[in-house]
């Protein structure tokens, strides 16, 4: 596939509304990181976070290039601010699935759209994922507390489910979208409690305010296009 045709279907299929959204967010993030000098790790991972987010819920494969970048910003903020579960889970989970992901997607596009055929995944399967969550989600929760973890709970419960979270985007399932939503809820309380306590990542704040806001509205995206 050419360059430019890929380019022309990765531009297909955005609503004024979105459009609007999006660059209000990214001048919002632009503005609040000049005005409170957030660092440039902070602004570089909130851009590419939700540019990653949108593409993402648009169904479109260049998400995962603005998904490795943001990821590599998340890392070093994670680092510099004991936030060791997320760290690892950026490093050793995020980064080579997001890579996976541009290989599975390539396989499941529409040729008119270059749009992902999308999934829902069946109550056995839905089941099994919940029980799972559980599970995972206790078990990093007391493995962080022994490593001192700053937040050892929501660290815990954000880093397990977005193991499940990442696995079910991949998979290019609907039911992703319910996990992100528990996910970003967590990290945006985590990020601003550190915000509060002199961390300097309003930027990050703000993203995974946004993060939030997307995951309910792509859930209901998804939700008409496979009823339709």
């Amino acid at each position: 596939m050419k360059i430019t045709e890929f380019l022309k279907k990765e531009l297909q299929g955005w609503k004024p509304l979105e459009i609007v959204g999006l660059t209000a967010v990214l001048v919002i993030i632009l503005i609040n990181a000049f005005v409170l000098k957030d660092s440039p790790a902070a602004i570089i991972n909130a851009i590419c976070g939700i540019l990653y987010t949108i593409i993402a819920g648009k169904g479109k494969i260049s998400c995962y290039f603005f998904g490795l970048t943001g990821s590599g910003c998340y890392i070093y903020l994670s680092f510099i601010n004991a936030l060791w579960g997320n760290m690892l889970l950026y490093l050793l989970y995020y980064i080579p699935m997001q890579v996976l992901g541009i290989f599975r997607w390539k396989k499941y596009l529409k040729k008119e759209s270059g749009e992902i055929i999308k999934i829902r995944l069946n109550a056995k399967q839905r089941l099994i994922l919940t029980v799972i969550g559980i599970a995972g989600c206790l078990i990093s929760i007391v493995l962080l507390n022994y490593f001192n973890d700053k937040s050892p709970v929501i660290d815990g419960i954000t880093t397990f489910l977005s193991i499940l979270g990442m696995y079910l985007t991949v998979k290019r399932a609907i039911e992703q979208w319910v996990v992100w939503m528990v996910v970003n809820g967590f990290s945006f309380v985590m990020w601003l409690n550190l915000v509060i306590h002199g961390a300097k990542a309003y930027s990050t704040v703000l993203m995974w305010g946004v993060y939030f806001i997307l995951a309910i509205y792509f859930y209901w995206q998804w939700r008409k296009e496979l009823k339709s």
